[in-house]
C-alpha cells in the first residue's frame, strides 16, 4: 500500500500554507507520496551556460568576490512560509574567482552540510546524498554556472526534507569556496538554520469507534500525539503500524487513508487528521483450491497454524504461503482473503502452481581415504499425495555398494511432522569392519528447517537389520547379526541460525534400546549426548565449542556388532584424522575396532571478513573399550579452515592436522562441507 502525507491549509482567518511532505520523499522507502501540487520538472544541470531564464540565477559579477546572486522568490515562500534568504557566494580572492570565470574552467568539487547537528539522522542524510544533484555530478567536473544551479535545486531538497522534519522557515545558504590548500576540488558548502519546528495540536483517528473492544489496542498502534513534532516519517510509520494491527486483529478488508495535516503558520502548529474504514471483524472460515492437483484444501488446513473460527491474522496468512512453499512443490503460491457472505467468516482462496517434482542427481568423488565413490539418485516429489516422496539410490565406490528405496511423507498430519520409510542393502568395506547389510527402517520426527528453525526436535524411530560382519575380533571370520533397535531423539536449540550460529547453545540426547542375536540374544543401550554453545567476541569473531559423549550400557565390545560400535575422527569429529581412525586397534594390520564409549571436544575462533573469514581449531577425542571414556588417551587435532558465506550458508574448507597421531595417522587431512563444524 502507498503511503502519503498531505499538508492543508487550516480552516481558519490564519495564515496557511499549501505545502506537501511528499514531495521531499523521492527515495525509497516512500516513492510514491500523496501530493497536492505537481511537482517542478528539474532543469538540466549540463545546459549550455546562456539558456537559463528559466533558472532565475544571474551571472555572479566575478569582479565583486562578495557579490550575492539572490534566487527568483519561491512560490512557497509567498503562501506564508518564507524561506529566508539564499546566497551564492564566493569567497575566494578576486583574482582566483574571475580565472575560474574568465576561463570557463571546469573543476571537481565537494559536498558540505553544516547547522545540522540535532536535526539531522542517517535516513535525513541518506535521503539527501541520493536526491542531491550536486552529489550526482560531484566526481564530474562542472563551472561555476552549473555548480550554482545545482546548489539552487539542492536548496530546494534540503527546505523539503526539513519540512518533513517539521522544520519550516528554514535558512539555506550556499556557499562555492576556492580549495583549500592541497586539494584541487571546490569547496561547495551549505550552511542551514533550521528554523522552528512545529508540534502537533490534535491527532483526530476516525473510525476506530467501529472496532469496538479491540478500539484501545488499534489506537496504542499509532503513535503520534498531541505534542509531537510534525514529523512525515513518524506519521507515515504510524499509518503502516496502524494497517499492520488491523490486519492482526481481525479486519482483513480495513482502509486506512492517507494522513492530512492542516498547520497554522501563526500557532506554528499542526493538526492531525487520519481515517479508518475497518471493514468489520473477520474470523478464519474455510480454505478453498480449484487446483488439487499438488494437495487439497484439507492438507493446507492441516499445516496452517491457525485453524477456522480463530481471529483472522495476516501474519498466519503469511507463514501459511511460506510454509507451502516450502514443500518445494510450488513454484508460485497466492493466497486471497474473501468475504465468506455471512458477516463473521474469510475463507482464503490458494492459488498454488506445481513445481518440476523429478530430480534425477549424479555425485562422483575421491578421497584419499574412501577410494572412488560415484552416486545417482532418481526422485519424485510428489508421487504419493500429498507430498509422499521417493527416492530411489544407488553407490558405487571403492569402499561402499548400497542400493536403497525411500519413502518420505512430509507435513505428516502436521506442520513439520516427517513420517519416513527405508529399505537398503549395503555392502560396506572400511578399516573398521566389513558390513553385508539389509536395513528395514521407519521414523516419525519433528524436522527443523532453514525456514522455520524450531527450538525443540524430536524422532522416533524402529530398525530391524540383518548383518554379515568382519573386524578384527573376529580375526577376519564372518558373524551374522539380527539387530532390532527403537531409537530415540530429543534437540533443544537455542542458536539463531541453523547453518551459521553465532549466538546461544545447543543441547540434545539420543537412547538406543537394541537387541543383537548373534548364537545368543543380548541386549544394550547405546546413549550420546551432545552440547555446543557460541558467544560473539565483537563484530567479527566468534567462539564456538562442543562436547560430545557417548556410552553403551550392556555386553562387550566384541560381542556389540561392529557397525553399531561408536567411532571417531573425520570432519564432523576430530579434525585432522582419517574417518573412523581414533581408538583402539587390534590385529595384524593395525586396524581401529571401535569402543563402548566415546568423549570428543572442540573449539574454534570463526573471524569473519564480510563474505570470507578463517576458523582457527583445535579438536580432542578419544574411543574406549570400556562403558566410561578414559581421557587421558584424548587424540587432539588442529588447523585452520576458510569459509565462504553464501547466501544459502557457509562453505567451509578445514585442513587439519594430528598433533599426537597413532602410526599410520595422516600428516595433513582435508574436509569440505556446507555449513560449520558444529
Amino acid at each position: 500500500m502507498t503511503h502519503g502525507l498531505r499538508i492543508r491549509r487550516r480552516a481558519s482567518g490564519r495564515p496557511h500554507s499549501r505545502l506537501a511532505f511528499a514531495p521531499l520523499l523521492l527515495l525509497a522507502p516512500y516513492p510514491a507520496l500523496a501530493q497536492d501540487t505537481a511537482a517542478p520538472t528539474l532543469p538540466d544541470t549540463d545546459a549550455p551556460l546562456d539558456a537559463m531564464p528559466d533558472i532565475g540565477l544571474d551571472w555572479p559579477d566575478m569582479d565583486q568576490p562578495d557579490s550575492v546572486a539572490p534566487l527568483a522568490p519561491d512560490p512557497a515562500d509567498q503562501a506564508g512560509a518564507p524561506i529566508e534568504a539564499f546566497d551564492v557566494t564566493t569567497t575566494e580572492p578576486a583574482e582566483v574567482a574571475a580565472t575560474f570565470a574568465d576561463a570557463g574552467e571546469e573543476r571537481r568539487y565537494t559536498v558540505a552540510l553544516t547547522g545540522l547537528d540535532g536535526v539531522a539522522d542517517t535516513t535525513f542524510r541518506q535521503r539527501f546524498d541520493e536526491l542531491s544533484v550536486l552529489h550526482q555530478g560531484e566526481d564530474k567536473a562542472a563551472n561555476l554556472a552549473q555548480i550554482n544551479r545545482r546548489i539552487a535545486e539542492d536548496r530546494d531538497l534540503l527546505d523539503r526534507l526539513l519540512r518533513a522534519k517539521g522544520y519550516y522557515a528554514a535558512r539555506v545558504r550556499g556557499n562555492v569556496a576556492a580549495p583549500v590548500p592541497g586539494s584541487d576540488r571546490l569547496l561547495v558548502s551549505f550552511t542551514i538554520t533550521p528554523g522552528t519546528r512545529y508540534l502537533l495540536s490534535s491527532v483526530d483517528v476516525t473510525g476506530l469507534a467501529e472496532t469496538g473492544e479491540r478500539e484501545a489496542t488499534l489506537r496504542a498502534a499509532f503513535p503520534p500525539k498531541v505534542g509531537d513534532p510534525v514529523d512525515a516519517d513518524a506519521i507515515i510509520a504510524g499509518q503502516a503500524q496502524l494497517e499492520t494491527a488491523l490486519s492482526e486483529n481481525g479486519f482483513p478488508f480495513a482502509r486506512v487513508d492517507e494522513p492530512e495535516v492542516r498547520i497554522d503558520h501563526e500557532e506554528r502548529k499542526g493538526d492531525l487528521d487520519i481515517i479508518i474504514a475497518p471493514g468489520g471483524y473477520r474470523r478464519f472460515g474455510a480454505i478453498r483450491m480449484d487446483d488439487d492437483r499438488l494437495f487439497d484444501a484439507h492438507h493446507v488446513q492441516e499445516i496452517a497454524r491457525f485453524d477456522p473460527d480463530d481471529t483472522y491474522m495476516a501474519s498466519d496468512v503469511e507463514d501459511l504461503r511460506r510454509a507451502i512453499v516450502a514443500t518445494g512443490l510450488a513454484s508460485s503460491v497466492s493466497l486471497t482473503p474473501r468475504d465468506a457472505g455471512d458477516g463473521e467468516h474469510v475463507d482464503l482462496d490458494v492459488d498454488v502452481r506445481p513445481a518440476p517434482l523429478r530430480t534425477i542427481a549424479g555425485e562422483l568423488g575421491y578421497g584419499t581415504g574412501e577410494g572412488y565413490r560415484a552416486e545417482v539418485s532418481w526422485q519424485h516429489r510428489n508421487l504419493f499425495p500429498p507430498e509422499g516422496a521417493v527416492t530411489v539410490r544407488g553407490v558405487v565406490g571403492t569402499q561402499e555398494q548400497t542400493a536403497s528405496f525411500t519413502y518420505r511423507r512430509n507435513n505428516f498430519h502436521r506442520r513439520d511432522n516427517v513420517l519416513t520409510g527405508l529399505v537398503s542393502v549395503s555392502n560396506i568395506r572400511r578399516d573398521a569392519y566389513d558390513a553385508r547389510t539389509i536395513t528395514l527402517a521407519g521414523a516419525l520426527e519433528r524436522q527443523t528447517n532453514i525456514l522455520f528453525q524450531k527450538n525443540w526436535v524430536w524422532r522416533i524411530g524402529a530398525e530391524l537389520i540383518a548383518s554379515d560382519e568382519a573386524d578384527a575380533f573376529s580375526g577376519g571370520a564372518r558373524r551374522t547379526f539380527l539387530i532390532g533397535a527403537v531409537p530415540l531423539s530429543l534437540t533443544y536449540d537455542g542458536s539463531d541460525d541453523l547453518l551459521n550460529p553465532t549466538k546461544g547453545f545447543r543441547l540434545g540426547g539420543r537412547i538406543s534400546p537394541e537387541l543383537s542375536f548373534q548364537n545368543k540374544t543380548f541386549g544394550y543401550t547405546k546413549v550420546q549426548l551432545d552440547g555446543s554453545a557460541y558467544q560473539p567476541v565483537g563484530e567479527r569473531v566468534v567462539v564456538a565449542a562442543r562436547a560430545r559423549f557417548g556410552t553403551i550400557l550392556g555386553s562387550t565390545v566384541d560381542q556389540i556388532a561392529p557397525s553399531r560400535r561408536f567411532y571417531a575422527g573425520g570432519g564432523a569429529s576430530v579434525r585432522g584424522y582419517g574417518y573412523q581412525a581414533i581408538g583402539p586397534r587390534y590385529g595384524e594390520d593395525d586396524d581401529p575396532v571401535g569402543g563402548k564409549s566415546l568423549a570428543e571436544f572442540s573449539l574454534e575462533g570463526r573471524i569473519r571478513f564480510g563474505n570470507f573469514g578463517v576458523v582457527p581449531f583445535v579438536d580432542a577425542g578419544n574411543i574406549s573399550t570400556s562403558f566410561l571414556p578414559r581421557f587421558r588417551d584424548l587424540r587432539v587435532g588442529a588447523g585452520l579452515g576458510v569459509r565462504y558465506y553464501s547466501n544459502f550458508g557457509p562453505i567451509r574448507v578445514d585442513v587439519g592436522t594430528p598433533i599426537n597421531p597413532q602410526s599410520d595417522d595422516p600428516k595433513i587431512a582435508v574436509y569440505v562441507s556446507l555449513g560449520q563444524a558444529f
